[in-house]
């Protein structure tokens, strides 16, 4: 497929080299999309993860380099309003085809210490940013009934919930707002999943959360951006579009060993 047919994809929570959603910005550029990057630098220093003062813009450079088009969008998905900023972003150049969502909250806590802003907070970006996402993604699509895929959706969640409670919980409301899309708009041409990566390590691990990763993973080896990255270009691809609706586990064995 050329560059001409490929469109635009809009990827949440590209703010660091080492993220994630930097991965696959990186691999989606390599495949032709043309790209908006949502970021919000504030998260970014909150948290205190490893990162350069420019990475936003590195990775757009490096992207550019690919021969793709790129817009960066600083968006605080916190905010009601955001989620639709990022999708007329997409939108503006009239072939928005794709949304990847790479962005979280993550702020440990426990039932007995997490605080009521926190947990608001957490349900703010990781629950009702993905529901407006969608929506205005949705909104863009034909309305008329069709069995060729017109939109693709991935989003990122997590097992994680034990001394990460609300991070956790709103991950799970996101898995099923995603799928519920997958059933409610088929019809319409979308095609929707969830990935699963296991633990990455993308900054935020010590030696031991690192080790007991490895023991853990019958692969032998911790995930890498690139490993989610693969398969979200899969999932884009025309080879991907028979599936949807469906959680997938990309994570060496992790989520099934003892």
């Amino acid at each position: 497929m050329s560059k001409q047919q490929r469109g635009t994809i809009v990827i949440t929570g590209v703010g660091r080299q080492r993220s994630i959603g930097a991965g696959i910005a990186r691999g989606l550029a390599a495949d032709g999309w043309d790209l908006v990057l949502g970021y919000w630098r504030p998260y970014d220093d909150r948290i205190g993860l490893e990162r350069g003062a420019s990475d936003p813009d590195e990775i757009a450079e490096e992207c550019r380099a690919l021969g793709v088009r790129v817009d960066l969008v600083e968006a605080d998905l916190a905010t009601a309003h955001a989620p639709a900023t990022l999708i007329e972003a997409g939108a503006a150049h009239g072939d928005l085809c794709g949304l990847v969502l790479s962005h979280c909250e993550s702020v440990n806590s426990s039932v007995l210490d997490t605080t009521i802003e926190s947990w608001d907070r957490h349900f703010a970006v990781n629950a009702r940013a993905i529901w407006l996402l969608i929506k205005a993604f949705a909104e863009q699509l034909p309305e008329a009934p069709t069995t060729e895929p017109t939109g693709r959706i991935v989003a990122l969640t997590s097992d994680h919930t034990v001394h990460n409670l609300p991070y956790g919980a709103s991950k799970g409301a996101l898995d099923r707002i995603v799928v519920a899309a997958a059933v409610e708009l088929g019809a319409r041409g979308l095609r929707a999943n969830v990935i699963n990566p296991g633990p990455i390590d993308t900054g935020w691990m010590t030696p031991e959360i690192r080790q007991s990763g490895l023991e853990r993973t019958p692969a032998g080896r911790l995930g890498t951006p690139q490993d989610t990255a693969d398969l979200v270009r899969f999932l884009m691809s025309d080879a991907g579009s028979w599936i949807t609706g469906q959680v997938l586990y990309s994570n060496g064995g992790f989520r099934t060993a003892h």
